[in-house]
C-alpha cells in the first residue's frame, strides 16, 4: 500500500465527509477510496471513520490521525519541492478561488505569466462569488475584494480596488446624465445582490453622500451587470480594473468624476503561515509585485481618464 496516497485519501474523505465526493476530487473510483481507507485502518489498527447513511464522521482515533496525516503530507510536499529545486524547477499544484470579474480581467492573465515562468507548477482556478471554506474544499488561496477579510484566515493585502459609476452613451442619450449624487435616485441603477442594493455611498474629500437607488436588475457578479450596462439597461457601479478599457474606448462614460465610491481592498487569503509550500510563497510574492503598491489599472496616467 502507498501510505502517502492512503493518507491523502483519508484527509480528503475527512474534509468532505463523503467517500463519493473524495473519489470525485481525487479522480479515483469509490471502490479504490474504500480500499485505501480500509488498508490504512488495518495498518494503524484502529477505525478512523464512522460511516452512516448520510455522512462520514471521524472517530476519536480518526481525529488524532487526521492532524498527523496532514503534517506528514505537508512534509512530503516540502521534501518533493526541495528535491525538485535541484534542477531549478519549482513544482506543485495550487487551487485558487476568486470572483468571476477579477479572475477574468486580472488574475487569469497574471497567472498565465506566472506559469510561463514556472513550467512545472499547475493551477486550478475556481471562479465565483460563492462563500468557500478553504480548508474543507481544499483551496490553497482565495483572492477576495472586501474591507472585512474573513476571520481565521491570513490576509495579505495586494492592492486597493477603486470603483466608478458608468453608463452607456445610448442610456445617457435617453435619460440624461446625473450631475449630482442626488440625481442617481432618478435613474435605473444596476445593483449587486450581496451589497449596495438600495443605497450607494460616495465621497468627495471629507463630504459623504448616501443615495437611495432604484432599479429592476440586480446580480451577484460584476460581469453580468457590466454587460447589462453596456446594452443601455442603466447605471452601474463597477470596479475600475474591469471597465478601464471600455472607458478608454468610449463604450462607457464615467459619471460624477468628483465623487468616488467607497474603495475596497484586494486580499490574498490563505489558511495558515505554517509550512506554506514554496510554490504558494512564490505565487504570493509574484502577485504582490504585480499588483502592489499601485496596480496596473490604477496608475496615475490611467486614472486621469476618469476626469
Amino acid at each position: 500500500m502507498d501510505r502517502l496516497i492512503a493518507m491523502q485519501v483519508f484527509v480528503e474523505v475527512a474534509r468532505r465527509g463523503s467517500f463519493t465526493a473524495a473519489s470525485e476530487e481525487l479522480d479515483l473510483s469509490r471502490a479504490m477510496v474504500t480500499r485505501y481507507i480500509a488498508e490504512l485502518e488495518d495498518w494503524l489498527g484502529a477505525r478512523l471513520l464512522q460511516r452512516s447513511t448520510r455522512k462520514v464522521t471521524l472517530t476519536d482515533a480518526g481525529t488524532s490521525c487526521l492532524a498527523r496525516c496532514q503534517q506528514m503530507l505537508e512534509l512530503a510536499a516540502e521534501t518533493r519541492e526541495e528535491v525538485g529545486l535541484r534542477d531549478g524547477q519549482l513544482r506543485g499544484q495550487l487551487r485558487i478561488t476568486t470572483s468571476m470579474s477579477f479572475g477574468m480581467a486580472q488574475l487569469a492573465p497574471a497567472i498565465s505569466d506566472f506559469l510561463a515562468e514556472h513550467q512545472q507548477i499547475r493551477i486550478d482556478l475556481q471562479l465565483g462569488d460563492r462563500a468557500v471554506n478553504l480548508i474543507e474544499e481544499g483551496i490553497d488561496l482565495a483572492i477576495r475584494i472586501t474591507n472585512d477579510p474573513e476571520p481565521g484566515l491570513i490576509a495579505r493585502r495586494l492592492a486597493d480596488c477603486h470603483s466608478v459609476i458608468v453608463a452607456a452613451p445610448v442610456y445617457l442619450a435617453r435619460h440624461g446624465q446625473p450631475l449630482q449624487p442626488v440625481d442617481l435616485g432618478q435613474h435605473h441603477c444596476l445593483s449587486y445582490s450581496q451589497f449596495g442594493r438600495s443605497e450607494w455611498r460616495l465621497r468627495r474629500g471629507a463630504e459623504e453622500a448616501v443615495v437611495k437607488v432604484h432599479g429592476r436588475l440586480s446580480a451577484n457578479e460584476a460581469v453580468a451587470l457590466l454587460q447589462a450596462c453596456r446594452h443601455g439597461a442603466g447605471l452601474a457601479m463597477q470596479p475600475y480594473y474591469l471597465v478601464k478599457p471600455l472607458l478608454q474606448s468610449g463604450e462607457l462614460v464615467a459619471l460624477l468624476p468628483d465623487w468616488q465610491p467607497t474603495s475596497m481592498g484586494i486580499y490574498a487569503l490563505y489558511p495558515s503561515r505554517r509550512q506554506l509550500p514554496l510554490a504558494m510563497r512564490t505565487l504570493l510574492d509574484f502577485l504582490q509585485q504585480r499588483f502592489a503598491p499601485t496596480p496596473p489599472w490604477d496608475q496615475p496616467a490611467a486614472a486621469s481618464s476618469l476626469h
